[in-house]
């Protein structure tokens, strides 16, 4: 079974227990025979995709009733792959999401780490720090990288850990994260899974 998740940038593929990615300004989709299930946020790919017969868009199988319109369908997928957790998808934007029960009860978007980082530069170059995710979040800072790593971290760490659900890291910077978030499970194929889910469920294998 050949997986497929779909950016601006990049096909990121699963191929049994091998993932690896292919650029979109050169990957040539009519190059792949096999079936292929994909999900695609990629408005021009999907116009190639929808053409041919062996890639299968797995969003057509979501009940969108359950969540709101605009919701990207890769933080869709994350949800659809767990029951009671709290995802933190950390990548351009940190995506957090909630699932009781199976149920999505709802999410927010952080600016993700780059993101943030340029914000604090942007306020002045005296704050122009990587941040520390080595931070004891239980301490006052007494220096500013220590002061905007707090600023950053406490308030996301905070808002996550009191919904009291098992939580569950993913996207670029999860590693980073974890060190934050030392209980935290971290799932790279977190997307994936879902797919595997609605393609059970659809009885599409």
């Amino acid at each position: 079974m050949i997986l497929c998740d779909i950016g601006n940038t990049s096909y990121h593929f699963l191929d049994e227990q091998k993932d690896y990615k292919k650029d979109v300004e050169t990957f040539n989709a009519l190059s792949v025979d096999e079936k292929v299930y994909y999900i695609s946020v990629n408005s021009n790919v999907n116009a190639v995709l929808e053409k041919l017969d062996n890639w299968i868009d797995l969003s057509q199988f979501i009940d969108r009733k359950k969540y709101y319109e605009t919701m990207g369908i890769d933080r869709i997928f994350a949800v659809e792959a767990v029951t009671n957790t709290v995802i933190v998808d950390a990548g351009s934007a940190i995506t957090v999401d909630v699932v009781k029960y199976g149920n999505f009860e709802g999410g927010f978007i952080y600016p993700g780490v780059d993101a943030m980082r340029q914000t604090y530069k942007n306020i002045s170059p005296a704050l122009d720090y990587s941040f520390n995710f080595d931070l004891d979040l239980d301490i006052m800072p007494k220096n500013s990288q220590d002061a905007i790593s707090y600023g950053f971290l406490k308030t996301l760490y905070s808002e996550v850990m009191h919904h009291e659900l098992p939580v569950v890291l993913t996207g670029g910077n999860a590693k980073e994260l974890h060190k934050i978030f030392k209980n935290a499970s971290l799932n790279e194929t977190l997307i994936f899974d879902g797919m595997k889910q609605i393609i059970k469920k659809a009885i599409l294998c």
